[in-house]
């Protein structure tokens, strides 16, 4: 389907992620140098310069029945067919799914209006030209009217969950005081969310002693003391001492009193 031509005039397009138009732009594109931007240049010339044209008029929200299958990313304006060259390597921005994202939308003339962002289905193959039917039905993020700082709207949302491996962003602005919508094709890789896990510090050893942790001296407060006293024998050791000592002298008195009447009877005899 054709679209009908506008006057040259200035407005935007998606910085970050950066889209194709901005990132082909021959004068500041971060990804001018590559591959596919230089790809591009050979079909649209010194069109790319224009990264903030990408406009139609009169389209009141009817996207689906005004930009053709195939030339999304040119939005259906023949200068701009470098654009939706179906190739793989179109440099992408790496994302995170689920994860909150700020968009920024580069604006050289401001204008009031609401934001739609769209992500391609399942499946998706950026060496397919890319249609309609691959993107989801329902945008995943809508905004109306965002800040603008430095010279771009800059708003925040979260981006689709379960999605991994390249994507395409397809944003779609409709300006409220203007008839013009503008058109964006941001290349995306998303990579799944690094888990991360809680270390975990290793049990202390159980020990079966009591032996205090090196450089610390062992604790002794609590400790039982040898008694260093000399020793008291049992009483059935006493008992047995004394006994012993009792027989002793007994023997000892029976003793002497033989000796002393050995003695007496060797006097009498030598008498």
């Amino acid at each position: 389907m054709a679209v009908p031509a506008t006057p040259a005039r200035a407005h935007g397009a998606m910085e970050s992620p950066a889209s194709r138009a901005t990132g082909c732009d021959p004068g500041h594109g971060p990804a001018r140098a590559s591959a596919a931007c230089r790809a591009a240049a050979k079909v649209s010339g010194a069109a790319l310069a224009q990264w903030d044209e990408l406009r139609v008029p009169n389209v009141r929200g009817r996207d689906r029945q005004m930009i053709p299958d195939g030339e999304l990313c040119s939005a259906g304006l023949t200068r701009f067919h470098g654009l939706d060259l179906a190739r793989a390597d179109w440099p992408a921005t790496r994302l995170a799914p689920a994860a909150r994202r700020t968009f920024r939308y580069r604006v050289s003339i401001p204008h009031r209006g609401s934001f739609r962002l769209y992500v391609t289905r399942d499946g998706y193959r950026p060496t397919r030209p890319l249609t309609w039917s691959a993107l989801e039905a329902k945008p995943f993020l809508k905004v109306t009217d965002p800040p603008r700082r430095d010279g771009a709207y800059i708003f925040t949302g979260r981006l689709p969950k379960g999605k991994t491996g390249r994507h395409m962003i397809y944003t779609v602005w409709q300006t409220s005081d203007t008839p013009d919508t503008y058109y964006s094709c941001s290349d995306v890789t998303f990579s799944a969310a690094r888990k991360q896990t809680a270390s975990r510090r290793p049990a202390p050893a159980r020990t079966t002693g009591s032996a205090a942790p090196a450089g610390r001296a062992p604790d002794t407060s609590a400790s039982p003391v040898a008694d260093t006293s000399p020793a008291k024998p049992p009483r059935d050791t006493e008992l047995l001492v004394a006994g012993g000592g009792a027989a002793a002298l007994v023997l000892m008195l029976a003793t002497g009193g033989a000796v002393a009447a050995v003695r007496r009877m060797r006097i009498r005899r030598e008498l």
